[in-house]
């Protein structure tokens, strides 16, 4: 026995114009078809539509992580500061942590993620290599103080989300926990009707090394990711390598070149008439307060998500005027790498040693050119930090790289042991010595799931959403009279005692137009219409994706729709 929800007891209220906030198509339709409403920036409630969808994605991915041996748990989301301090993430994330004091003074978060409690739980509960390996999971509310939510549920400061956690005693052991979980994610997005893909990623602040993230294409979507045409080549941006190659050839010496008013790239190459990408861009950034330069081509622009990446956990941002004061050595428009004594120079791949360039000659209103990497100066780190255009090779095969935008619909990393180091989990080893404890830390969006499925299925009418995870299997729709409600009733009832969930549509005083265009707007798969044949026992059956249409009986409506 399903559910059969009656429109005129629900809790909907939809809207025909777009929110005037609303940017993105999953905004606009969620907030239209009264799935959820705005309660300030970043906040949303979830209306009983919104709630089944939710609820409905909770369950495939409890399912699947319960298939492979994954135990739920539920974490307390107001949590002491002491275990993030150790960890150093309590400065480490900075201001997207929700700070607060209880009424004594005690100084707590609220959960942006929880890889040092559970390391805690575990580290509580488990004392020997026979209780592992072990897979831990909770569906639960997070919370980050975002500087710009927006875009609906997509990017809110309080969240859904499902985080895993695997302990191993062993690297293989793992590898394997790792394995599952990837395995499952596949399940679980397969299950859901979203189109993916599997990029390699960054850890950021969560540390570790292994790192996949599963995205999901859509126009709305905040990450940038790489794609191969050639190999099976993905990643995200920020993952994104180049190798480092060292060119042989003659140069001559460096030359000095008179370049009055040329501070920029741009300025520079028009005055000597050569590509920007024969010039040297030297970027001055602080990190941690140290002023460093990253050099990279002058047709290229520095990434400093790639960069922060890179030297996290320190802290990276642009030098302003103020630094310049009192240092000789660093002319504000004219910097070049050859005679930098004092500061560090990090360089893309790009500059690999043999590459000649002009660059800033650190004399106001001069370059100089035949400045040739590995002669006349060095770098000091060699890290990835341009920007990828489209076209550049890709790290695998060569071949140019295809650029898309996508949603964060999943992300794995494989931890190691650098909360097990900040905690000292240890187990008792099958030779009778510690041992120490390997992560892995596994999350998957769940309300952002629900914004990525909208973009993907919606149409030009409303949302469509697929089967396993919407509100109803079919939107049973009375078009108008008497007879017609009482077959559409009638039916309704019989879809729900065959075990179909059903929404009907018998609002009186309601005309068929909006009850149709809500119908669309809500989007639930089958559409079910009790009309102008409602007297010789026919319905309409209507596919909402295809939009195909079929005349059927009751008895044919109800054996196609429980098939």
């Amino acid at each position: 026995m399903a559910q059969v929800q009656r429109m005129s007891r629900l809790m909907v209220k939809t809207l025909r114009d777009d929110p005037a906030d609303a940017e993105t198509l999953s905004h606009k339709l969620l907030v239209r078809a009264g799935y959820v409403r705005r309660n300030a920036a970043g906040i949303w409630t979830w209306l009983p539509l919104g709630k089944k969808v939710l609820d409905n994605i909770s369950r495939v991915v409890r399912e699947e992580m319960d298939a492979i041996g994954a135990q739920e748990v539920l974490l307390p989301a107001l949590l002491p500061k002491e275990p993030y301090e150790a960890s150093a993430r309590w400065e480490e994330y900075g201001d997207l942590l929700f700070r607060l004091k209880d009424r004594k003074g005690g100084e707590y978060l609220l959960g942006p993620t929880h890889e040092e409690i559970f390391t805690l739980v575990v580290k509580d509960q488990v004392a020997s290599y026979k209780d592992l390996p072990v897979m831990l999971y909770q569906i639960q509310t997070k919370y980050r103080d975002e500087a710009r939510p927006r875009s609906g549920v997509l990017r809110g400061r309080e969240f859904q989300m499902k985080d895993s956690y695997s302990f191993d005693t062993t690297d293989e052991g793992l590898a394997e926990s790792y394995a599952l979980h990837r395995a499952a994610y596949q399940k679980i997005f397969a299950r859901l009707g979203l189109d993916y893909r599997i990029v390699s990623a960054v850890s950021g602040a969560m540390g570790g090394s292994a790192s996949e993230e599963f995205l999901a294409p859509a126009d709305a979507g905040e990450d940038t990711f790489v794609d191969c045409p050639a190999c099976d080549y993905a990643a995200n941006t920020e993952a994104v390598t180049f190798k480092l190659t060292p060119v042989a050839g003659e140069h001559g010496p460096v030359e000095e070149l008179d370049t009055p008013d040329t501070p920029t790239i741009e300025t520079l190459a028009r005055h000597l008439g050569v590509p920007a990408s024969a010039t040297l861009k030297n970027l001055l950034v602080k990190v941690d307060g140290e002023i460093v330069a990253v050099g990279v081509p002058g047709d290229r622009e520095v990434d400093l998500g790639k960069l922060g990446e890179h030297l996290a956990p320190a802290v990276v941002e642009l030098v302003t005027a103020e630094d310049f004061e009192g240092r000789d050595d660093l002319v504000r428009g004219y910097v070049g790498p050859q005679g930098l004594e004092k500061v560090r120079y990090i360089a893309d791949p790009r500059v690999a040693p043999g590459t000649a360039w002009v660059t800033g000659a650190n004399k106001a209103d001069t370059h100089a050119k035949n400045v040739v990497a590995g002669r006349d100066f060095e770098v000091d780190d060699y890290l990835d930090v341009v920007v990828v255009q489209e076209g550049d090779p890709c790290p695998s095969c060569g071949a140019g790289l295809k650029l898309g935008r996508a949603i964060e619909i999943g992300h794995i990393f494989q931890l190691g042991r650098k909360y097990a180091d900040t905690f000292q989990l240890d187990v008792l080893g099958q030779q009778g010595k510690p041992v120490r404890v390997t992560m892995g830390s596994y999350g998957i969006g769940v309300s952002r799931a629900v914004a990525a499925l909208a973009e993907q299925s919606a149409d030009e009418q409303g949302l469509c959403w697929p089967k396993e995870i919407a509100p109803a299997d079919v939107h049973v729709v009375a078009a108008g009279k008497a007879l017609q409600t009482e077959l559409a009733l009638d039916v309704s009832e019989k879809l729900g005692a065959a075990g179909v969930r059903v929404l009907v549509d018998e609002r009186a005083g309601v005309s068929p137009g909006v009850k149709f265009t809500d119908a669309e707007l809500i989007g639930v798969p089958k559409i079910l219409v009790a009309g102008r044949r409602s007297a010789e026992g026919v319905l309409e059956l209507k596919d909402r994706r295809t939009g195909e249409r079929e005349e059927l009986t009751v008895d044919e409506a109800i054996a196609r729709l429980t098939a």
